[in-house]
């Protein structure tokens, strides 16, 4: 009897010391949600520095805006990358979620691209112009046109301003609401489209290249809508979350992104 009990001892503390491995490898993983380009694209390149510092990066693509935000409030995630802040807190406030910014990583330049009309010089009036239909990237979109003189914005409205807010609209404009992602697949349907960076570059589109115009490096916009890596409140000090955030800002994902979107996507570490 007094065996069976020393066995089943060791059996237990076996077990235990397995259990406790298992822990300590999962500790090690880091799973981040993005959208497929430029995140994951970016995230890949950070992949093999964190490997170097001890965590496996493993890295989890969507194809909208909804989900890599409710997939990291349920805890499937650690962190997200893909949107901006004024999007994030947006988000927060509608769903009652609770995550964070811990970094600014890049900005992605709006542009306007063109559909069934190619110039901006003369357009005709009831011309349609497709942008993004969630709250934040459309008034960004339709500060935007403003900026191009084509519509002017009611300024209370501020970041929540919808085509409802235009108080000035010479042309007769029409504003089409889309989903951001589909937007690049509207083109043949509009006279011109205000396209997200991620979704341009998708569409395989440049900004540089293809755009009628685009948001400067340096504007206000630039500073307000830098896409961030989010996580969950009470994550932000967390070793591994540093580690994931010290390797997004390194040169080796600096200089990637630079040559490999040529404008499109610009570091701001």
């Amino acid at each position: 009897m007094k065996k069976l009990l020393t066995l089943s001892l060791v059996a237990v503390l076996s077990l235990s010391l397995l259990a406790g491995c298992g822990k300590s490898e999962a500790s090690n993983k880091i799973v981040v949600g993005a959208s497929t380009s430029p995140h994951a694209e970016i995230l890949a390149v950070a992949k093999p520095i964190l490997k170097e510092k001890g965590y496996d990066l493993e890295i989890k693509e969507f194809s909208d805006y909804v989900q890599p935000n409710l997939t990291l409030e349920n805890k499937e995630l650690d962190a997200n990358y893909f949107q901006h802040k004024p999007y994030l807190d947006d988000f927060n406030s509608k769903n009652g979620t609770h995550l964070v910014s811990v970094a600014a990583v890049h900005y992605e330049p709006f542009g306007i691209y063109p559909g069934k009309s190619s110039s901006l010089d003369d357009i005709k009036d009831g011309a349609k112009i497709a942008v993004p239909n969630d709250t934040t990237n459309e008034a960004r979109a339709l500060m935007l046109l403003q900026d191009l003189g084509i519509i002017t914005v009611d300024e209370s409205a501020g970041l929540a301003a919808t085509k409802t807010d235009i108080t000035s609209n010479p042309r007769n404009i029409e504003i089409v609401e889309i989903e951001a992602a589909q937007l690049v697949r509207t083109l043949q349907d509009v006279d011109f489209a205000v396209i997200n960076g991620n979704y341009a570059i998708q569409g395989g589109l440049n900004v540089e290249e293809d755009a009628l115009a685009k948001e400067a490096a340096d504007s206000l916009m630039a500073q307000t809508y830098a896409n961030i890596l989010a996580v969950r409140e009470g994550d932000e000090n967390r070793e591994d979350i540093k580690a994931l955030i010290e390797a997004l800002g390194s040169k080796e994902v600096k200089d990637f992104i630079a040559e490999k979107y040529q404008g499109s996507v610009v570091s701001l570490n």
